[in-house]
């Protein structure tokens, strides 16, 4: 098929989903499979294409620059320059900017996900926060989660993929690695800068970390050569 016959094709296909209350800015960079589904109150923004058999519910916001392949949106979905593949995302949920959906993600209600963030092969719990800069693989997740930045979910060990739990109502420090196979119980929290290898019971605080020492005047000669050369 020619670039003109698939234009053609494509603005066939927005303009059948214009007559249902699908709301477009513009058909530029747009592209939408015969087979989506799309609720009415919609607003689809430039740059988004919609791949396979996906279905997006009434009143979402999807784009710019985000792809969809082969999932399900529930209603009122924010999906903002993001990609998700055969994945569900449910009613109220936010994701993006720069999140990738991988498969069997499956997004619970009013979730939040920011930028740079990963989710594969896992639940994440209604009402949950991952922010930034943080991977959730092979994970089952509770409510009301919060995930500081940069913690990873530590799931393969060179030979297997393992999966963590994270119960509700806990707290994950920035920078925390969950080692997995490990269960963090619910309402517990884990400090900043931890390396978990052993489950967290209920309500407890895992400190997992080096106790800081401070080498007294140990910068002064390395900081001296450094000052020099920069001040020539």
């Amino acid at each position: 098929m020619s670039v003109i016959e698939n234009e053609k094709k494509y603005l066939e296909i927005i303009a059948k989903h214009e007559a249902n209350g699908v709301e477009f800015l513009t058909s530029h960079g747009i592209v939408i499979d015969e087979d989506v589904k799309i609720g009415k109150g919609t607003q689809i923004l430039p740059g988004t294409i919609l791949r396979g058999n996906t279905t997006i519910g009434e009143n979402c916001i999807i784009g710019p620059n985000s792809m969809l392949t082969d999932c399900t949106v529930g209603d009122g979905v924010v999906f903002n320059a993001s990609q998700g593949s055969e994945s569900v995302v449910e009613d109220g949920a936010k994701i993006g900017p720069f999140t990738q959906l991988r498969p069997n993600s499956h997004i619970c209600k009013k979730v939040k996900i920011g930028d740079f963030v990963e989710v594969k092969n896992s639940t994440v719990g209604e009402g949950t926060s991952i922010a930034h800069l943080t991977y959730i693989g092979d994970s089952d997740v509770g409510r009301h989660v919060n995930f500081g930045c940069g913690v990873v979910t530590v799931n393969y060990d060179g030979a297997a993929k393992n999966r963590c739990t994270i119960g509700d109502y806990a707290f994950i420090g920035c920078n925390t690695n969950l080692i997995a196979p490990v269960k963090v119980g619910n309402g517990a929290y884990t400090a900043a800068g931890s390396t978990v290898t052993k489950d967290v019971p209920d309500g407890d605080l895992a400190v997992a970390r080096a106790r800081q020492e401070n080498k007294s005047g140990w910068a002064n000669k390395k900081l001296s050569g450094y000052i020099e050369k920069h001040s020539k």
